[in-house]
């Protein structure tokens, strides 16, 4: 509670008895509050926006000033065969006997032809991992903007956002990392139209391939947020989420294909999570719903 939401409290001489009047005190002293101005507004995002941004750039000067391990360990790491996924991938062939799991080289070189090509790459490969890193820090930093706007229930329903948002991103990278990128850098690396056509990538398309992979898994995990606030917003329900259910496959798999190579198997290997995701969202509509209805017969 604020300090002027006491002060209220206090002139008005209210004895509180209950959650209720506590909650309706709180609505009283959120609406004596002064009012900011639209200009004001302006100001403040502004702000927000440059914090948020200065941090995205912060960490990429960080990124760029440590290339080695950045380029060398986690860029470069999908295209070696003693990449930790690969090493899991021939463990498992050895369970199940099926040895074309197991990844024994990965026929292709990586060159630059461009003149420019290398610190181009460097550059984005630094903005991107800025980008990455500092992602939690600028969704807080607008969240910090739109939670003030908020009333007292919706700022409690919404406790935690930052750390969802954060945790699924996370978890979508290192998906996009770890599964996704390996998976069709082996594609890539094996496929042959002809035996005399050797794979001689450009620089700047392998690094576009593994960053557009992280990246957009990041994001694309976090459908159950967005389904979150969508459903408290009353722009979607459990209903039509279940109605279109058919509809958002189609959607999921086309989202698949513009995040990775156009193989069938990287697009299926991002569409499974996201179906289970938009399945979890549903659930979650559900709950909201519920807590809905019980508050308006309460």
């Amino acid at each position: 509670m604020s300090f002027d939401f006491w002060c209220l409290v206090l002139s008005k001489k209210v004895s509180i008895k209950n959650n209720s009047q506590l909650m309706a005190l709180d609505q009283i002293g959120d609406g004596n509050e002064k009012e900011m101005t639209f200009i004001d507004h302006l100001e403040e995002l502004r702000w927000h926006i440059v914090r948020a941004v200065g941090a995205i750039f912060v960490f990429a000067i960080a990124a760029f000033a440590c290339m080695d391990f950045i380029m060398g360990t986690l860029i470069m790491g999908p295209g070696r065969p003693e990449f930790w996924t690969y090493i899991k991938f021939c463990e498992l062939s050895e369970l199940v006997n099926i040895p074309a799991l197991c990844v024994q080289e990965l026929p292709f070189e990586i060159i630059s032809r461009k003149v420019s090509g290398q610190f181009m790459s460097h550059i984005s490969v630094a903005f991107t991992a800025g980008l990455i890193i500092g992602f939690p820090y600028a969704f807080w930093e607008i969240w910090r903007f739109i939670k003030p706007g908020l009333h007292s229930k919706e700022r409690s329903a919404s406790r935690g956002a930052t750390f969802s948002v954060t945790f699924l991103f996370a978890l979508g990278v290192l998906f996009g990392y770890f599964l996704i990128a390996p998976i069709s850098i082996r594609f890539f690396s094996n496929y042959q139209i002809y035996a005399m056509i050797e794979n001689q990538w450009d620089l700047s398309s392998y690094v576009s391939i593994i960053t557009l992979v992280v990246f957009g898994s990041g994001i694309l995990f976090q459908l159950p947020v967005v389904v979150y606030f969508l459903t408290k917003a009353g722009l979607i329900s459990s209903r039509l989420m279940k109605k279109y259910r058919k509809h958002s496959i189609i959607v999921i798999l086309v989202l698949g294909a513009l995040i990775t190579p156009p193989d069938p198997f990287s697009q299926l290997m991002i569409a499974l999570p996201l179906m289970l995701l938009y399945q979890i969202s549903i659930v979650i509509a559900k709950r909201i719903e519920r807590k809905k209805a019980k508050q308006n017969r309460d």
